[in-house]
């Protein structure tokens, strides 16, 4: 029977469920140009920029929109029209990141692994090498189309004995897993507000390092998407150049404060981890198979394996998983047919075993016998 009562539990990547205390801070209207709510907008720069311990090494630019249009912003922004970037590819966000690049103008090139494999250090050592035309390297931190996690400290510490520029997308890291301006060197690192600091969705930020985007004039071909222009006009006038999410910038704050409270990023990423347990014990169970080495993988979107039953289609596991009040993800792979469960947001592994119950019933319900892909089967046998 669907649960019409209450909000479905939101399973994905982003957006996610919230917690009560965050939705209520977005009952109250903001002036934008109001001094109460730039004073709010200076507080979250400052909080955004602690929980990655970069105080001292970088500023964080607020833009509106989703994380793609920060993830633009900062390409667009940092490198020159004559320069050359490397994205490192093993996951659909590294191949949007290509082609945005490409779309503005800059010469690109690209690193491809397969969706289950890590760039390594000295993947990017080797390339750096061979071309010292590239100015600067993107970085995807956790791939969210599979979940899986490169290793951005050692990938960092190739960039920076190399010389270049490191560009890093944290979607799906950031607030969660292991991030230190202190320790791990990149020009710019950029996330948003709803993913793992557990913010309604609408606003992206990008920390730059200290003294670039002085240098980065001219460089964006948009007048939105200028994170230089952006930065001068709030340091000058302490106010966003256009409209801001008021509602989203407020709710933030409220979401950031709540993760102090919490215990900060290690006290998150052990939230998510359980998550992350409970909800493969659970699924392993009941037959599922992961797409992931438990050793690559982060504990923040899990990808399994869809049954081979050919009564199972995504569409119609998902309105029955969402009628028991859970929200799923589809699958982003090309080659094997997947859906992807998150474990991020404001729930707990209480929520992760009702998730797992649903699916149970689901496959009941739809009569789904063979659980398992062909392959796993074959090795138990």
């Amino acid at each position: 029977m669907p649960l019409y009562s209450r909000d479905p539990i939101l399973l994905t990547p982003g957006p996610l469920t919230t917690s009560l205390a965050t939705k209520t801070a977005m009952l109250r209207d903001w002036g934008s140009w109001d001094s109460a709510f730039n004073a709010v907008t200076a507080r979250l720069r400052a909080k955004l920029l602690a929980v990655i311990e970069a105080a001292d090494t970088h500023v964080c630019v607020p833009l509106q929109g989703s994380g793609t249009f920060a993830v633009e912003g900062a390409v667009n922004t940092l490198v020159p029209r004559d320069g050359h970037v490397l994205v490192l590819i093993n996951g659909a966000y590294g191949k949007r990141m290509a082609k945005l690049v490409q779309m503005m103008g800059r010469k690109v090139s690209t690193f491809e692994t397969a969706d289950d494999v890590p760039t390594t250090a000295a993947d990017v050592s080797r390339l750096l090498t061979a071309d010292p035309s590239i100015t600067h390297v993107g970085l995807i931190h956790c791939e969210t189309s599979t979940g899986i996690l490169n290793p951005l400290a050692e990938i960092a510490a190739v960039v920076a004995r190399h010389g270049r520029k490191l560009i890093v997308d944290a979607m799906s890291s950031f607030g969660a897993l292991p991030i230190d301006a202190r320790s791990t060197p990149f020009d710019a690192l950029v996330a948003a507000s709803g993913k793992c600091v557990e913010g309604p969705p609408g606003m992206g930020f990008v920390f730059v390092k200290k003294g670039v985007l002085e240098g980065c004039a001219g460089h964006s071909t948009s007048l939105a998407l200028d994170l230089a222009d952006q930065y001068a006009y709030m340091e000058r006038t302490t106010q966003w150049r256009f409209t801001p999410p008021t509602h989203v910038v407020v709710a933030l704050e409220a979401a950031l404060d709540q993760f102090v409270a919490e215990g900060g990023r290690t006290a998150r990423y052990a939230r998510y981890h359980a998550n992350y347990t409970t909800l493969v014990d659970g699924m392993t169970k009941l037959g599922f198979r992961v797409f992931l080495d438990p050793a690559i993988q982060a504990p923040i979107i899990v990808t399994f394996h869809a049954p081979p039953d050919p009564k199972y289609t995504f569409a119609d596991f998902y309105a029955r998983v969402r009628d028991k009040g859970f929200i799923l993800y589809p699958g982003k792979l090309t080659q094997v047919e997947t859906f992807r469960v998150g474990c991020i947001g404001a729930i707990g592994p209480d929520e992760m075993r009702h998730a797992v119950n649903a699916v149970r019933d689901t496959l009941a319900e739809m009569g789904i016998g063979e659980v398992a892909p062909a392959s796993a089967r074959r090795a138990a046998a």
